[in-house]
Parts: C-alpha cells; structure tokens; sequence
C-alpha cells in the first residue's frame, strides 16, 4: 500500500508542477517577487499532495527564530522534502543550487529570473567568488539565502560531511545565520519512490550571530544542526519503529561539545 501511494504522489507531484509551471508563465514577465510567490503556492500544493495522498505531515518548529532580515539559513539536507518546505516559511528568499538545475527547460527559467544563485561546481575559486558577491548583494536587500551546508543530501543517521562553502559566506556576509535541522530522511528518503506515512520536522535553531571566528561559527554550526537532528530522529523512530528501515546504520564521529 505503501508503495502504491508512493507511486500516486510522483505521478501527482509531477503533474501538480507541470500545472504551475506552464500556468505559472505569466510571472515570467513580472519577475522575481511574482516567481517566489508562485513557488510558494507549488511548494504548499506539493506538500498537501504528500500530506492527502501520502499521510507526510510537516511540523515546523522554532519559526520565531527565523531572522527577519537578510541572513543565511543553513539546512541540513536529506530529501528534495526541505527544499519545498522551507520556501513556505520565507517571505524574501534566494538558494544556492548546482548551475545544472538552470538548464532544465522552463524551470531554469524561473530559476534564472527569481535570481537563485546557480555556482558551477566544476571552477570551484570561480564559483566561491560568484556566490560571495551575489550573495551579499542578496542579502544587502534583506533576503534570506538558503545553503545546505553539506552540499547534497545525506542518509537519515549518514556520518556528516560539511563543506567550507557555508564558512566563507558567513565571513564574507557579515550576516546572522539560522541553522535548521530535520528528520526527512526518514519519511522521504532519497533515490526511492518511497514516502512513510508520519510527521516529519523541520526546526528552526536559534541565530548565529555574524562576524564569528570562522572556526568558531564552523564548530557551532555542525555541532548545533546535528545534535538537534539526531534529536529529531531519535523522536521519530521512538513513534514509529519501522522508520529505522530508512536510517543508515553506522558508526558517527563523536562530535565536541561547543
């Protein structure tokens, strides 16, 4: 049943953003402010699919700490579930994503004229200095700047692999950042059609302030977004066991407490 559900919400979601995307066409013309509007309106559409079809909730959790102004807000990343979420959440918005995503027809669009940040992976020294500039730019006009600090998603319990992408651009910012953590790795895991009924969280943690030691902010930050999401997982499967069937089961570094 499970997996027939599953199969539902992907024929529903592609459809659900078929729909916004060709019916979505006039934001094209009236730009960024218009295109966050009509991502907003998918991305809610997408989670009441998953919520209707699926039983995937989604509970948002310290929402008072989200900065007001422009800030970084750092997200653990384990399923294409956040990416969605977190735009509810956001009124001013701009993520950092691979420059391959641009190139997808009519998405890449949008992309493109909502001014995401698409940093080409392959010319790193070029893609940091890019993603410095437009970001400050970003967040000089008070937007939030989504970044997932360890560059792709990661297992549910995956050992985790923190780039120094994030540290550069909260040096180079002079900005708060809001580090999330979450449990969607257990409902919506990735490379699977899989989606387990239940509730998964998204939890905003109190802001780091700017202007931070850059090692400083660097140890705060992984050992805030990981204690938290284990937290969350440990939550989760105490509710319903058979989440542990999406859990990567390994060993973790014992962290430092900060």
């Amino acid at each position: 049943m499970i997996f027939l559900r599953s199969l539902l919400f992907n024929l529903a979601f592609y459809l659900c953003t078929a729909v916004f995307a060709i019916g979505g066409l006039p934001a094209l013309v009236f730009g960024r402010k218009a295109i966050l509007e009509l991502a907003r309106a998918w991305a809610r559409a997408s989670l009441w699919l998953l919520d209707v079809i699926c039983g995937v909730k989604v509970e948002y959790r310290g929402v008072e700490n989200i900065v007001r102004q422009g800030c970084i807000i750092a997200s653990k990343h384990q399923s294409a579930l956040e990416t969605l979420a977190l735009v509810t959440q956001v009124e001013d918005f701009t993520y950092i994503l691979k420059r391959e995503l641009t190139f997808i027809p009519l998405f890449g669009q949008y992309l493109l004229r909502s001014d995401q940040i698409a940093i080409n992976r392959a010319n790193r020294s070029a893609a940091m200095r890019r993603l410095i500039e437009l970001a400050g730019k970003a967040i000089a006009e008070g937007r939030a700047i989504f970044i997932f600090p360890e560059g792709t998603r990661r297992p549910a319990g995956a050992p985790p692999r923190y780039k120094n992408g994030v540290n550069h651009l909260y040096a180079a910012a002079h900005a708060p950042c809001v580090p999330v953590a979450l449990n969607s790795g257990l409902f919506w895991p990735r490379r699977t059609v899989l989606r387990r009924p239940g509730t998964t969280v998204i939890e905003f943690l109190p802001a780091i302030p700017a202007d931070l030691p850059t090692a400083k902010f660097a140890k705060i930050l992984q050992e805030r977004i990981e204690t938290a999401s284990d937290r969350l997982i440990a939550e989760a499967l105490a509710a319903d066991p058979g989440l542990a069937a999406n859990l990567v089961k390994m060993d973790r570094p014992a962290r430092a407490a900060s």
